[in-house]
């Protein structure tokens, strides 16, 4: 059997190895563009096009999977499966016909909860206390295809988006080539979705980080862990002492044991603790804009942290430093 992979992320990465190791013959693998990253915005290619040309794989940047040349060049590799693993983008009905054994996707939720672009950190958000992968046929809309397999993994008090990806990533391959194997012997068992069990998982942006205190600190806790390390849940730090404002990325917290709530959400309390709309949050780790990730208690002692000091909500921070027209300067900021 002659296979295709289309993929970018290191998700997908571990399955690789499954390819490049079993009995069939992977071709050719297919990514998106390299794309600048980091300070100096140099160009950096993706996982997969790392993993092939470490592995002496041929791998092709394609910016839009559905041209003509690039359907073409899949055609020409003559290939019996498609395997495709956190691709990025839409495949045409023209692609996934061209196989003859089909298209199949690992999927990184237990479906047909969490459908969508970031399903991952969508069980984490939502406080799940599990999660997997489904290996589903690839169709025209959105994750709807059919089952073939699923795996699952605990999600841990302390994991996090970044933890679950590698733990998802993990126990990928072997589910994967056993399907693999029941296709090309004809013993793959094809499950419809029910589709009164759907969830969504929408693409995450930037803002979806900015916390609202208001919350239960249980809610905004399983905000920190689904969206480390991207985009990160982040806040406005005010101190009384110096007359400044520090954006932060908190890294990692817990729900405090507190006593009866008291004080106005967004204040620290007597131990540093951060007053939400239900329950407080400790702060165990946290990232200065422009920093390094750092212990709460380090950055409590460097910015003289007190009680009765103040995390504001991204947006009410900008609303008062528009109001006090400057007074409420905001050091390190994005």
């Amino acid at each position: 059997m002659r296979i295709v992979f289309f993929g970018s992320s290191d998700f997908g990465l571990c399955c690789l190895d499954a390819l490049r190791d079993c009995e069939y013959e992977l071709v050719k693998c297919f990514t998106q563009p390299a794309h600048k990253a980091g300070r100096g915005r140099k160009p950096r290619s993706t996982a997969v096009a790392g993993w092939a040309d470490g592995n002496g794989v041929a791998c092709v940047e394609a910016e839009n999977i559905n041209t003509a040349d690039m359907v073409q060049a899949i055609a020409d590799c003559k290939a019996d499966l498609l395997v495709v693993i956190a691709f990025g983008q839409k495949i045409s009905d023209e692609i996934i016909n061209m196989f003859e054994l089909g298209a199949i996707n690992v999927h990184g939720s237990l479906l047909p909860r969490w459908r969508g672009a970031a399903p991952v950190n969508a069980a984490v958000v939502a406080g799940d206390s599990e999660s997997g992968i489904t290996i589903i046929t690839v169709v025209d809309k959105m994750d709807a295809g059919l089952m073939l397999a699923k795996a699952s993994c605990a999600i841990g008090p302390d994991d996090t988006a970044g933890s679950m990806y590698k733990k998802l990533g993990d126990i990928s391959p072997q589910p994967l080539m056993d399907v693999i194997r029941q296709i090309e012997n004809g013993q793959a068992v094809y499950e419809e979705q029910d589709v009164s069990l759907v969830t969504r998982a929408k693409k995450m942006k930037k803002a979806d980080g900015y916390i609202d205190w208001s919350q239960e600190a249980e809610a905004i806790n399983n905000k920190v862990r689904g969206y480390w390390p991207w985009p990160g849940v982040k806040a406005d730090y005010f101190s009384g002492k110096t007359n400044k404002c520090y954006r932060v990325t908190i890294a990692k917290s817990r729900v405090a044991e507190s006593a009866e709530q008291t004080g106005q959400y967004g204040l620290l309390d007597e131990n540093l603790h951060v007053i939400c709309g239900k329950g407080r949050l400790e702060i165990i780790e946290l990232k200065p804009a422009g920093g390094r990730l750092m212990n709460y208690k380090d950055f409590a002692n460097g910015r003289g942290l007190e009680p009765g000091d103040i995390f504001m909500a991204i947006e009410e921070a900008k609303s008062l430093r528009k109001k006090e027209k400057g007074e409420y300067p905001i050091s390190n900021t994005e």
